[in-house]
């Protein structure tokens, strides 16, 4: 008994002193007084236009401004490159312009805090890209087998190198103090990557393709009729489309492989009223256009014409205009397979869609199709984006059709809340839909059950609630990766659809023209 008297005792007398202990240790904490800021957490850098740094960080209590230190290396070691005090985390996320282009920079943040010592330092590193010096290139100076290059009167550059062939253009020291060389001796119709050196050090990178010519391509100018000569053509035939205006108005029949292309990208051949009617297992090729479908009739811009069991050729519509046709701007209401159908790096707005959809299968099937890239504004206001009947599958049965829709810009596109972007009724199929930017839009995915969607992400959504939150039966929404972030327009009512909003164009949503 007597042990267990000063057990019980003992027990009793740690309690009471821990109870104290822990009512002193409350008091301090609650007249605890630091003696240096906090450090800020979750510091971000994102790399915006190659050479400059998107900073980002969580805000700390007790900071009045925060500092910045930027290093040449990964390290920190050595002196800093830049030191900026002072940032208030109301400029947040802040920008540091000018760095070197394809550096590892190391840079830290820390808080300080009014009467306090700076906080410890937070740390992350990030890559630039490759500089950029090259001025906007002129297409005037391109031609088939030439281009001229410029950049900022008297910058150190000593060559040029361009892919393909491993070219090395060495420039002059009075074309390098001038900003500007010419290279002859290029191929016609091929895309060639520029590359600006100093010496070892890349300073620009320039994308261009230089002007359609040589043997097998003709000609076409305004003083020709265009429609008789694609009638004319042999198979294989490229037609290079001088620029201006050619009224159609009619029907031009493919039946053999075709590619119609305008000769001066920048300056869009017109092709006005024209419907192409595809037969005989052709191929046709679409580039560098501006297809009007004013006085085309009530019809599509491309229409297969033709019941075969055989496939037809690849399809390839790009950098084309299309604007004004009635029905929409592709249909295939034949027994017709198409080996791929191509959409890339278009403008297509003001297709009404009336008696038909935007892009139109009911019999037919594309093994493969690709709509990526492009802007659609002002479109298919009451009828359904891409339509893929089972009437396809009926036909081609052995055919998954693999369809993928990326990176594009819709605006305007089906103003109806019962239509959808998705009418996929195929048997087999797998669709891909990514970073696409949808704006002001009252249509929803789909209510098919038989559409299978097998990628839905980095879609962002503005004022198109019904792609993520559809009350239609059966509807499909995005409930996954997504955003609904305003894209800050420059001028949407007027075809000018450049992204303002950073994040948007940091993660490279909607079409590439426009970011």
């Amino acid at each position: 008994m007597k042990y267990k008297y000063i057990i019980w005792f003992s027990a009793m007398m740690v309690g009471l002193g821990l109870s104290s202990c822990k009512e002193n240790l409350l008091e301090e904490i609650t007249e605890l007084n630091l003696d240096r800021a906090l450090s800020p957490t979750e510091l971000t850098a994102q790399v915006v236009d190659r050479t400059n740094v998107r900073l980002n960080w969580r805000r700390v209590s007790n900071a009045d401004s925060y500092v910045i230190e930027i290093f040449d290396n990964a390290e920190f070691s050595g002196t800093a490159t830049r030191s900026i005090e002072g940032v208030k985390f109301e400029e947040l996320p802040y920008t540091v312009e000018g760095l070197f282009g394809e550096t590892i920079y190391g840079v830290r943040v820390g808080a300080v805090g009014e009467g306090l010592g700076n906080s410890t330092w937070i740390t992350t590193t990030f890559e630039t890209g490759i500089e950029h010096i090259f001025n906007e290139l002129d297409p005037e100076t391109l031609t088939e087998e030439s281009v001229t290059l410029s950049w900022p009167e008297g910058e150190l550059v000593t060559s040029v190198v361009l892919m393909p062939g491993e070219i090395e253009h060495r420039v002059s020291s009075a074309d390098a103090e001038a900003g500007t060389t010419t290279i002859v001796g290029l191929e016609s119709d091929v895309t060639y990557t520029a590359t600006l050196m100093n010496e070892d050090k890349r300073r620009g990178v320039m994308v261009f393709t230089t002007l359609l010519g040589g043997p097998g391509v003709t000609k076409v100018t305004t003083s020709d009729n265009l429609a008789a000569v694609i009638a004319a053509a042999a198979d294989g035939a490229v037609f290079a489309i001088e620029p201006g205006t050619y009224v159609i108005n009619d029907k031009i029949e493919i039946n053999k492989n075709i590619s119609v292309r305008g000769y001066k990208p920048h300056k869009k051949p017109v092709i006005q009223g024209a419907i192409f009617r595809v037969t005989k297992n052709a191929a046709l090729t679409l580039r560098d256009l501006s297809l009007d479908g004013t006085g085309g009739g009530s019809d599509q811009t491309v229409v297969y014409n033709e019941d075969l069991d055989s496939p037809y050729g690849a399809f390839l519509m790009q950098n084309c205009e299309v604007k004004k046709y009635v029905k929409g701007i592709f249909y295939v209401n034949k027994k017709a397979r198409i080996p791929s159908v191509t959409f890339t790096n278009n403008l297509i707005h003001d297709i009404e869609c009336n008696e038909g959809d935007f892009i139109d299968f009911r019999k037919g099937i594309a093994d493969e199709f690709i709509f990526v890239d492009n802007t659609v504004y002002n479109s298919a206001a009451a009828r359904d984006l891409f339509r893929m009947d089972a009437g396809g599958s009926d036909n081609f049965g052995s055919v998954e059709s693999k369809i993928t829709i990326s990176s594009n810009t819709f605006y305007k596109a089906v103003s109806n809340n019962g239509k959808r972007y998705l009418y996929i009724r195929l048997a087999n199929h797998s669709i891909s839909f990514t970073k696409n930017l949808i704006v002001e839009s009252e249509g929803y995915y789909t209510n098919q059950g038989a559409t299978t969607i097998t990628e839905l992400s980095g879609n962002n959504y503005h004022n198109a609630p019904n792609f993520t939150a559809s009350t239609q039966s059966n509807a499909q929404n995005d409930s996954g990766n997504y955003t609904s972030l305003n894209p800050e327009f420059t001028d949407p009512e007027n075809g000018d659809f450049t992204v303002n909003n950073l994040d948007l164009k940091l993660n490279g949503i909607g079409a590439a023209r426009w970011r």
